[in-house]
């Protein structure tokens, strides 16, 4: 065994930066020539102690989505649907309140957020089998922030949507047939959704800003498809390996020609594919999904021409910075490849007009306020609204241009810089762009 995989090395190591960075536990697990390797540190829960192991279950959030779209891409190549197949086509009950998206909105466009339906609706339709159909009908009360096609907006209520279509083409619930679709022929043993079946196992329990276990453990089903699965991070790494081959795709690589350039390249990578986040370093196509629900983060990431897939599992603390910090050094040692840095504030102050910026901008679940400081500086004010208002605290910082049109802040005590772009479409409609999410101005 090389030392870029010595198992005492990377178990200390995870030891080090869960300190370091407030995470009170933490499942790593990645594939380096041919093998896994898995590792674990910290505690499933602060008020009972339970250590993590590398059978824990933890909360892989939204990179639930890459299964939910690999599912309908098994679909696809059994004929069943085409990416190009209008949503009515599958599900004649499918509405939203724009009846011109409703008539022409595609798979395609649900499986690469470029639907333009404002799709943060964390409605809870209960527990029973029918809570995607009961979700798709509050799906009629969506209004649209951009024009279906135009733009790219990170959209949950899609993925949910695809689940309901998944339900329709087999027969099964979304649960079940995830398992008999992907889970059963990976022999995927600890990954669950429900959380009767999760308890069964050691379940993580997020962890909010002060420290402390999140008041409520999980998203409600309805949610599944866009970010209910819960899996140890070996089991996470299988699924990406199977990415890297023919075990459960014939053609695995459709799912990662890049399907659309985000206004915002700085967040998290410059292009989507089909369920996947498209970026490259140092020369090397990486393809990725990020995962976060109520105190858990998440993220895969799999580099197909070095044959190196990691997962990192957290339940709270600074996820980000231990997602970064961590990555940095794993694909420097198993791959010899340079993470790429952050976008930051610029060396030299860059002198930008901002008074067109200033305003109110709004969607569901968020609403943004943009003001000036007394010293000229933008000043960004995020309050969430909506189901998910109660759990989760405003954010403010104030913005430093990196250009014309894009800004960079840091929330007090973090380490990290977030990103906005502000930017017009064609028809002058004025958008910030942030955290994956355009946000149309109001007023």
């Amino acid at each position: 065994m090389t030392a870029t995989v010595e198992p005492a090395y990377w178990n200390a190591r995870l030891v080090e930066l869960i300190a370091e960075f407030d995470v009170p536990g933490a499942s790593l697990a990645f594939l380096h020539e041919g093998e896994v390797h898995s590792f674990a540190a910290g505690v499933l829960n602060k008020d009972t102690g339970t250590p993590v192991s590398t059978d824990s279950l933890f909360q892989i959030g939204s990179v639930s989505k890459v299964w939910t779209a690999t599912q309908l891409m098994l679909l696809v190549e059994q004929g069943r649907l085409t990416l190009d197949t209008p949503v009515v086509d599958l599900l004649p009950e499918f509405k939203v309140v724009d009846a011109e998206v409703t008539k022409t909105v595609t798979v395609r466009h649900l499986l690469t957020h470029t639907s333009g339906i404002d799709g943060d609706l964390f409605t809870d339709t209960g527990r029973g089998d029918d809570c995607l159909e009961k979700y798709l009908t509050a799906c009629a009360e969506l209004t649209q922030i951009h024009p279906i096609g135009e733009s790219f907006s990170y959209c949950n209520s899609g993925f949910v949507i695809a689940g309901r279509i998944i339900e329709r083409l087999t027969g099964k619930t979304w649960d079940q047939a995830l398992r008999e679709q992907i889970c059963e022929p990976l022999g995927l043993t600890h990954t669950w959704t429900l959380p009767e079946d999760v308890l069964r196992f050691g379940a993580a329990t997020g962890h909010v800003e002060d420290g402390n276990p999140t008041p409520v453990w999980g998203l409600p089903r309805s949610m599944g498809p866009a970010g209910l699965i819960c899996a140890r991070a070996s089991d996470v790494v299988e699924f990406g390996r199977a990415h890297l081959g023919t075990e459960l795709l014939a053609a695995p690589g459709e799912m990662t020609v890049p399907q659309v350039r985000l206004p915002n390249p700085y967040t998290l990578a410059p292009e989507w594919g089909i369920g996947w986040i498209l970026d490259e370093w140092s020369g090397h196509r990486v393809i990725m999904h990020a995962g976060n629900t109520i105190g858990q983060s998440a993220m895969l990431w799999v580099m197909p021409d070095t044959g190196t897939v990691v997962c990192l599992l957290v339940n709270g603390g600074d996820s980000g910075a231990i997602q970064r910090a961590l990555g940095r050094e794993l694909f420097a040692a198993l791959a010899d490849v340079e993470m790429p840095e952050q976008l930051g504030p610029p060396e030299t102050p860059v002198d930008v007009d901002v008074t067109g910026y200033v305003g109110t901008y709004e969607r569901v679940g968020c609403l943004a306020k943009v003001s000036v400081n007394d010293d000229g500086k933008l000043h960004l004010h995020i309050e969430v609204t909506g189901a998910l208002a109660d759990i989760s605290p405003d954010m403010h910082w104030d913005l430093v241009p990196v250009d014309a049109t894009t800004f960079v802040g840091r929330r007090e005590g973090s380490p990290l810089w977030d990103n906005v772009v502000f930017y017009e479409l064609a028809d002058g409609s004025r958008y910030i762009h942030m955290g994956v999410r355009a946000t149309p101005k109001t007023a």
